[in-house]
């Protein structure tokens, strides 16, 4: 629905990652991600929080649930630690392919066989 039916542009690149509701279904947490700075992720945030009655009515009206959750929404940094952990590991590989190329080929320290 965010991708299709909603027409704000603060929601335009916004990836929903996780839904947990709650078991008496009054309370869904809507985990999200997105690209961009800080600044658009607030802005992001707000388009969410001004579309959630809209869409709680579009839920309702598409379900068969007894209640019809209230959305609150939540950043997931899962994305962003993906990403850092994957920096993290790019320099230890260059880390790695620079120590082989050691004087007296030397790798780690030790002497090379």
């Amino acid at each position: 629905m965010l991708s299709t039916k909603v027409d704000d542009p603060r929601l335009l690149s916004v990836t929903i990652t996780q839904v947990k509701v709650t078991p008496d279904t009054k309370r869904a947490d809507v985990y999200y991600t997105m690209l961009g700075d800080k600044e658009m992720r607030q802005s992001t945030h707000k388009g969410l929080e001004s579309a959630a009655g809209w869409l709680r009515r579009e839920i309702g009206s598409r379900t068969r649930l007894r209640n019809t959750p209230a959305l609150i929404f939540h950043w997931d940094p899962s994305m962003e630690y993906s990403d850092r952990m994957d920096q993290l590991l790019n320099q230890l590989a260059l880390d790695d392919s620079d120590e082989s190329n050691l004087p007296g080929g030397q790798v780690n320290g030790d002497e090379a066989k």
